[in-house]
């Protein structure tokens, strides 16, 4: 009885060693995943600490049963034999409870999957309206043969906007320019941003007619149930063979033009699309020469505010008619810190601008 005990308690720490070993392993995996997938690093010290501990526990079960073996190998007087049983106990409770231990697992590995998946879903919700006002006004445009682009975008206070922009080639010797803005803040006009952005193209390269191409987009929008939505837009759609612009407005802000060393206003053509489906819009026509260029904004430009006073369509012409040959990128930039001076401080409304210069 004296060695047949120490043995016993001895096969029962070793038992208890094997299952805090698959533990240790278990949880050590969770943690390097942590890890691997830079998830929150209080997670990973919890799981990596817990690994630790019951490494520790698997330690002191070998220890145990090593002494429990020594004991029953060597023989030992009836009470020390005894007495030594007590060395098993932890163990023991260890080996009763190894499904509870199981399950504690199984919890905390799906605690870390649940917590990557929220992490990941916070994730996607920051980058959302950042991948959204990209698709609407994008921070690249395409290299287009004669043309020098400079673009800029800044969003206001809201999560979501309603600015947009796009260039792209409608032939072998056009090329459309669009600016535009809809009413409101939020994912709804952001919304009616993109279906507008996008009818236009279609339009544009069905019709040759910019007011054309706006009286047919006007319709369409105006099918839409949007409320109080109404979408400012201008359009230039350049003639690289015939040297001309020609431009449509729906009620949007003047977008100029340098020629002839002046600088010209393109004012609106239209009302606003979407305040009546049988609105008429119509084009004009004039001249594009080399080194001549054209800048179109949204409205949180020219609305840029220092108490009552606004930076306007005059600030707007006055920083073009500074310096008129900048490059394109310069001159957006210029535009946009030159409003926000006059503000003194951020800008609250979306702004974006789009210069296009032809060389």
């Amino acid at each position: 009885m004296e060695r047949l005990l120490p043995a016993l308690a001895a096969l029962i720490c070793v038992g208890a060693s094997v299952v805090w070993i698959q533990s240790t392993i278990s949880r050590r995996k969770v943690a390097k995943r942590l890890s691997a997938e830079q998830i929150d690093p209080d997670l990973w010290r919890l799981a990596d600490g817990e690994a630790r501990r019951d490494y520790q526990s698997a330690l002191a079960a070998i220890a145990s049963a090593l002494v429990l073996i020594l004991i029953a190998a060597l023989g030992a007087p009836r009470w020390v034999a005894f007495s030594s049983v007590l060395l098993a106990i932890p163990s023991m409770i260890t080996v009763i409870r190894r499904r509870e231990l199981g399950e504690v697992e199984r919890i905390a590995a799906g605690r870390s999957e649940i917590e990557k998946r929220a992490r990941e879903v916070l994730t996607q919700e920051e980058l959302a309206p950042l991948q959204w006002a990209n698709r609407l006004a994008p921070s690249t445009l395409p290299d287009l043969a004669g043309f020098e682009i400079g673009q800029a975008y800044q969003p206001g206070s809201g999560a979501m906007a309603g600015d947009f922009y796009d260039v792209f080639q409608v032939d072998d010797h056009r090329v459309a320019a669009v600016i535009g803005d809809v009413t409101g803040h939020g994912i709804e006009p952001s919304i009616t941003a993109l279906q507008a952005k996008y009818l236009l193209r279609t339009f544009l390269l069905q019709f040759r007619d910019p007011g054309q191409a706006l009286e047919q987009l006007n319709m369409q929008m105006s099918e839409i149930e949007r409320g109080d939505e109404f979408i400012s837009l201008c359009v230039l759609v350049f003639d690289t063979d015939a040297e001309t612009l020609r431009y449509a407005s729906a009620g949007h802000p003047a977008a100029f033009v340098w020629h002839a060393r002046e600088v010209r206003p393109l004012g609106a053509t239209g009302p606003l699309l979407m305040l009546d489906p049988r609105g008429s819009y119509h084009s004009r026509e004039l001249a594009w020469d080399p080194d001549d260029v054209a800048v179109l904004y949204t409205d949180g430009l020219a609305e840029a505010r220092r108490g009552d006073a606004l930076f306007g369509e005059d600030g707007v012409a006055s920083m073009i008619r500074r310096d008129p040959t900048a490059s394109p990128d310069v001159l957006t930039k210029v535009l946009v810190e030159a409003a926000r001076d006059f503000a003194g401080g951020p800008i609250d409304d979306d702004v974006a601008v789009l210069v296009l210069r032809r060389v």
